[in-house]
């Protein structure tokens, strides 16, 4: 199998274990092995990315950034400068979540706090452009998918192309040219993902605590199949592009 790179943007106290946990995620929804996937952690601001050439493709995590923060940490400038060189390049990329804001962002468009949604389940409903893009062939017009975030794109660059929307966060999926895809929804996360992830950020504004439990008694319930399928799709589309 073709090498894959994950990377992640966790820092801090829990960085290492968060960091471990999406990429046990990841390795879950792709059915990679450990041995077929390198990582790098940008838990700091010397912490670089590095040559990609040698790689099939790119995973880019998530993370508790937000791009419409007041001010940026010097860490969140280097995290930022590290994903541009990314996108400039021709290995394929996914970005998962914190990496849609960035991108819309980073390309001239707006984000903001219109539609945030707790984390829980949320629909994901293909756009007319899906039918041709070489990920989402075959899926069907509206599926089920894991979330969780404070910001949204809310002004969409002339450069992306919406691939999916949905009735509580209207931009779900978008493209970068024809080798970078970014999801505001989880690809890699099942219903054990998310409760992992609602414990490391209990209290991060992602969820009410006070629905706690009704969200994680209702996650076995949600099937992830077809946004598990998408990073399937994208390790399969990076070994035969």
């Amino acid at each position: 199998m073709s090498r894959i790179l994950f990377i992640s943007l966790r820092t801090g106290e829990l960085g290492p274990a968060v960091a471990e946990a999406e990429f046990n995620d990841v390795l879950a929804a792709t059915g990679m092995r450990r041995e077929d996937v390198d990582t790098r952690v940008l838990a700091g601001d010397s912490d670089a990315i590095g040559p990609v050439e040698g790689y099939a493709g790119v995973i880019v995590g998530g993370s508790s950034l937000n791009v419409t923060a007041p001010e940026y940490s010097p860490w969140q400038e280097h995290v930022h400068a590290e994903l541009a060189s990314l996108i400039r390049g021709r290995v394929p990329v996914f970005f998962v979540c914190f990496g849609i804001s960035w991108l819309v962002a980073e390309l001239g468009g707006t984000v903001g706090h219109s539609a945030p949604e707790a984390s829980g389940k949320t629909a994901v409903m293909l756009a007319d452009a899906a039918g041709d893009d070489p990920l989402l062939r075959g899926f069907p017009p509206t599926f089920a998918a894991l979330t969780g975030h404070t910001e949204n794109p809310e002004i969409i660059p002339p450069e992306l192309t919406v691939l999916a929307t949905g009735p509580t966060a209207p931009v779900q999926m978008v493209r970068y040219g024809d080798h970078v895809w970014a999801t505001q929804f989880h690809a890699e996360m099942d219903a054990a993902a998310m409760k992992t992830r609602m414990d490391f950020f209990y209290d991060y504004g992602y969820f009410p605590l006070t629905e706690y439990d009704t969200i994680v008694a209702s996650l076995p319930s949600v099937d992830v199949r077809w946004a598990n399928e998408l990073l399937r799709r994208f390790v399969s589309y990076c070994a035969h592009p």
